[in-house]
């Protein structure tokens, strides 16, 4: 079930976007870029549409995921 991210205040939509980089360990290669600049890309992402807020059932968690991949 996709999460509507407008129903969630600023600090939570943050929290899950920490919670999400840093429990999948971005990878930006030689550049050094903080935590902060990580979440606000995941949350520009949300916003945009190319990502969606996920609550699964079956495991009771929120997660992040590509919207292409969860619409196929």
């Amino acid at each position: 079930m996709i999460i509507p991210i407008q129903e969630l205040s600023a600090d939570v939509l943050y929290s899950v976007a920490e919670s999400y980089v840093l429990r999948e360990g971005t990878d930006y290669g030689a550049e050094e870029v903080s935590l902060d600049t990580k979440v606000q890309q995941v949350i520009a992402k949300l916003r945009s549409g190319e990502a969606v807020l996920v609550y699964s059932e079956l495991y009771e968690s929120v997660n992040i995921v590509d919207a292409q991949e969860y619409q196929e």
